[in-house]
């Protein structure tokens, strides 16, 4: 699962209906893992977002935009979702906040799994955090941005406890699946970082408020390269996700 096998990425972000995400989580975790990788694609991660318990949020990847089209297209016209959807569609209020991403280079996508996936029947969550962060730009991230993040913004991360395991930009290629809609119009960068534990990511954070490089020159440096603030993803993986 790196970023030559799969250099094509959806970041799912899924608004759900009060007190619906737990529903939909067994029901995914039964029912869509196995079934989507059946038809070519990969199921990377699947997640509560800590910070809204109305929130699910996952990654998929494919080989190629053509692959994406006859995956997306197998598995929508397929027993398995036509068998849930209703009851999946019940839990949800907003599925169209997608990106569509690439890593930057094929280093930089999602590491080999360090195991198996949990069987079908693990309800135990791992006790990890991945934090996903989100930068927007006015115009596509080249290869100056990715030089001032190596120098500058990846050491600080690094000496903070939270080295990037995956970088990720926008892929401007039109949407071969029309049927889901993407977000477009947008120039993103994404990094993602993994902790042993929420105290991990916890002392992430407050190693970096301290920091007085993070604060006096990076931050600001940064800032001064994109249109709004980061978007942060505090997210546990469920039980069955891969990247956990």
């Amino acid at each position: 699962m790196d970023g030559v096998r799969y250099p094509v990425l959806e970041l799912r972000q899924y608004r759900l209906r009060p007190g619906q995400r737990e529903l939909l989580i067994e029901l995914f975790d039964r029912e869509f893992v196995e079934s989507q990788e059946a038809e070519g694609m990969a199921v990377v991660g699947q997640f509560r977002d800590l910070d809204d318990p109305d929130r699910f949020v996952w990654i998929r990847g494919f080989a190629s935009m053509p692959a994406r089209a006859r995956a997306l297209a197998g598995f929508y016209g397929g027993p398995a979702w036509k068998a849930s959807s209703a009851q999946a569609n019940a839990t949800m209020l907003d599925t169209d906040d997608v990106l569509l991403l690439r890593p930057v280079t094929a280093q930089d996508g999602f590491p080999v799994p360090a195991g198996p996936r949990s069987g079908a029947a693990a309800v135990s969550a791992a006790q990890s955090r991945i934090l996903a962060t989100l930068y927007f730009g006015d115009r596509p991230f080249d290869s100056s941005f990715t030089g001032f993040f190596d120098r500058h913004v990846r050491p600080v991360l690094t000496e903070t406890g939270a080295p990037p395991i995956a970088r990720l930009q926008t892929e401007y290629a039109e949407n071969t699946f029309p049927a889901l809609p993407v977000r477009t119009g947008e120039h993103v960068f994404a990094w993602l970082a993994r902790f042993a534990s929420q105290d991990d990511l916890g002392r992430h954070v407050g190693r970096l408020q301290r920091s007085e490089r993070w604060r006096d020159s990076v931050q600001p440096a940064l800032a001064a390269l994109l249109t709004r603030a980061p978007q942060q993803l505090r997210l546990a993986p469920t039980a069955r996700s891969l990247l956990r």
